[in-house]
């Protein structure tokens, strides 16, 4: 049974738990998309892991990880991150697999990022600064460095000149110091010798793998709406975290994919710009942030908050083709007088259940709400019989509006505060 986990709002849903947990009966976990951007979350008895590049199945001793060949791949984040796991009491050397087609994340990257960002002004997206979305540029203008370019000087030295001199052109016109290439040299063709060892053909291993018969494991980074060809744009990511990434991110065909899971956070979240129907602007939107802990892992930035979109989530459910939702945190719920959730749209006094394209039209949307009665008692329940009836009802009815079952629901951050129906 090879699954595919992925986020159905704009991320943040809480990926990293249910993939580690969803890990024990795979195989192989592989990444397919993103980059250090990411922040996926794992709680095991009481001690907490933030991941970034690192897929979350490698918490398990026995699993071998994979980082597929869509993610653009930062080795000074990576080794950081490494570090930060081995020191966590967490082995990476035997069961990591780099792909050799992966493209690199290089300091002009980064660098571009932050000041394009800061050159939109008001206009800006709201990126992480990680220099993902210049990366992703240059791989589709063909210039991009991969992988494989790290264990070969000359090709090695060749790209770096060729991007250098290009971006020291575009820096001379914003009055930016310039880059230094033989600095950048010399630190990536260390790199490559330090990654010698990771770096693989993981296209080859993958597709040899399924043919074995071995379980297969999807992990998606950032959410369906953050996709930058089906989500909020241009407030999204630059790849593709919908199911169809999956695929061009690591090589392997349609039909090895049999199971695609969505993960739902029983409210809504968003970071960045963008428009954001259900957003609380209010004590609501604060309780929210507070008893949710909503602070990006990648940034720290504050999250904004809301009541759960389903005219979201119904649009990821269709994009992905998702066959079950896993629910995450509806313990944050717990206190609230009554909860609201979004069952459609107003536009221009009329009421719509999709989402406009057009950024002028889906700005002016208003959300319908159904009310629910509030809650109390659900956090670290992990027998669906013991949670409160009101909370049975939250789900029950969500489940009825989206018409997809939601198989698994998170009571809390640990692995045990899990339910599974």
């Amino acid at each position: 049974m090879n699954t595919l986990v992925l986020g159905s709002q704009w991320g943040d849903e809480g990926k990293g738990k249910v993939v580690d947990i969803l890990s024990q009966k795979a195989d192989i976990v592989v990444r397919y998309q993103g980059g250090s951007n990411a922040g996926h979350t794992v709680c095991v008895d009481g001690k907490k892991f933030v991941l970034h590049l690192i897929p979350s199945g490698i918490l398990h001793n026995d699993k071998t990880c994979v980082i597929g060949n869509g993610v653009v791949f930062d080795p000074k984040s990576f080794f950081e991150e490494k570090k930060q796991l081995e020191d966590l009491g967490v082995k990476l050397d035997s069961k990591l697999l780099i792909s050799d087609r992966c493209h690199i994340v290089m300091p002009y990257h980064k660098s571009m990022d932050v000041n394009s960002e800061h050159v939109l002004g008001d206009r800006k997206i709201g990126t992480t600064g990680r220099g993902i979305g210049p990366a992703y540029v240059d791989k589709y203008a063909r210039v991009g460095i991969r992988a494989c370019d790290l264990l070969d000087k000359e090709t090695l030295k060749e790209k770096i000149k060729n991007n250098v001199e290009h971006a020291n052109r575009i820096y001379s016109l914003y009055d930016i110091e310039p880059l230094n290439e033989e600095a950048i040299y010399k630190e990536y063709i260390e790199y490559g010798q330090m990654l010698k060892s990771y770096i693989k053909d993981s296209v080859y291993f993958l597709n040899d793998s399924y043919k074995k018969g071995k379980n297969i494991l999807f992990e998606s980074a950032q959410g369906s709406l953050l996709d930058v060809d089906f989500g909020t744009y241009p407030y999204v990511t630059s790849s593709n975290p919908t199911s169809g990434g999956a695929f061009c991110g690591t090589g392997l065909p349609y039909k090895s994919l049999n199971k695609v899971i969505g993960i739902m956070k029983a409210y809504t979240t968003r970071v960045g710009n963008g428009h954001f129907p259900t957003e609380l602007l209010n004590n609501e939107g604060e309780y929210l942030r507070k008893n949710g802990n909503e602070f990006g892992a990648t940034t720290g930035r504050p999250r904004r908050c809301g009541w759960l979109d389903l005219v979201v989530v119904k649009y990821a459910i269709m994009v992905s083709g998702i066959d079950e939702i896993a629910m995450t945190k509806i313990d944050v719920l717990d206190g609230l007088d009554e909860i609201k959730v979004c069952i459609a749209y107003e536009l221009d006094g009329k009421t719509i259940d999709y989402m406009p394209a057009l950024n002028s039209e889906f700005e002016k949307v208003k959300p319908i709400y159904k009310t629910f009665k509030g809650f109390s008692g659900t956090k670290g329940i992990n027998d669906y019989s013991r949670l409160p009836k009101e909370a049975k009802n939250y789900i029950e009815e969500i489940e009825k509006i989206i018409n997809t079952k939601i198989s698994i629901i998170a009571t809390g951050t640990d692995r045990s505060d899990t339910i599974f129906r």
